[in-house]
């Protein structure tokens, strides 16, 4: 572990190091509280032994300031002091310390203070790897390992916000695969779920390195395109519908006699006030235009095409 001291006696300072060393963890030291602040702002100690009386942050002043610091780590907290009193102990724990320990300090007593903060800490660090993962299970599909719907929002917003900001155009294209129903109904939901894959990975494989792609429902399909404009983002749609189509993936209920899928596009540009839930129902509109149209097409909205003529395309590179 990382331990940090800080003391404004030079020979308490020197004992607590000496058996924080002894103890195997590296240690860090301060004489005083600004400086101890800035130590752990740089260094993240596991642990921290401070003082309750000393110059610049007080070691409550310390507790508080690293208790409201913390995120996903944790720091256990020792108070070390002179004072004896019960009330002087249980401010230094409201203010967050973990434990305490009285001068003059006892090696033996820091050592077994360290030997619980390493439980403690380890523990945290375990939870919190917990946590992260978990976090990033609830933001992706199971299936795809696509993004999922519950991503989208946030995202959008994120994606519409900086590009109102900065003057960006960015595209949203909703796809969706034709005639899936009939797939499962032909070849069973097992074979559904390894064609969603492929239809997963025939996306990605046309994305660019700043796209993102979320499974948006059952055989629906979102890919997000910053700093891409509609003419590009339409090429781009093209290529991964025929991405899909060339693998050949039989589907007997289908016209073309593969899996194939359909896509509508609409477009954020800059002087286009329109929201980010506009763009996302424009792009939903027409999708159902590429479904009553025959299907297996590249649709871009009604909405867009009013707008402007086409723009040169961009490049559109591949992850």
């Amino acid at each position: 572990m990382k331990v940090l001291v800080v003391d404004d006696d030079p020979g308490s300072l020197l004992v607590a190091q000496a058996a924080v060393e002894r103890s195997g963890h590296e240690c860090l030291t301060a004489a005083d509280g600004d400086t101890a602040w800035r130590l752990y702002q740089s260094h993240r100690p596991q642990v921290v032994v401070t003082d309750l009386m000393m110059p610049g942050l007080d070691g409550l002043a310390l507790c508080r300031a690293i208790r409201a610091d913390e995120e996903d780590s944790y720091t256990y907290l020792v108070l070390l002091t002179s004072l004896g009193a019960q009330e002087d102990i249980l401010a230094g724990m409201s203010a967050g310390a973990d434990d305490y320990v009285t001068k003059p300090l006892d090696p033996f007593t820091l050592h077994t203070r360290l030997i619980a903060a390493l439980r403690v800490t380890s523990l945290h660090t375990e939870l919190a790897g917990y946590r992260q993962a978990l976090a990033e299970q609830a933001r992706t599909d199971p299936l795809t390992g696509l993004r999922n719907r519950l991503t989208l929002p946030e995202d959008l917003e994120l994606l519409h916000s900086r590009s109102e900001r900065y003057g960006h155009d960015y595209c949203l294209a909703m796809c969706d695969v034709d005639n899936f129903k009939s797939y499962n109904d032909i070849y069973g939901h097992p074979a559904g779920d390894t064609a969603l894959k492929a239809v997963a990975a025939a996306l990605a494989s046309q994305a660019r390195r700043g796209d993102s792609i979320y499974r948006y429902g059952g055989e629906e399909f979102i890919i997000l395109l910053p700093e891409q404009s509609w003419a590009g983002a339409q090429v781009a749609m093209e290529r991964s519908r025929a991405a899909l189509q060339d693998l050949g993936i039989a589907h007997t209920g289908d016209p073309s006699g593969v899996l194939t899928i359909s896509a509508g596009i609409s477009t954020y540009m800059p002087g286009r006030r329109v929201g980010s839930e506009q763009i996302l129902n424009e792009a939903d509109t027409a999708l159902y235009a590429a479904k009553t149209t025959g299907r297996n097409t590249v649709t871009v909205s009604e909405a867009v095409h009013e707008l402007r003529p086409p723009e040169p395309n961009r490049e559109h590179g591949r992850i």
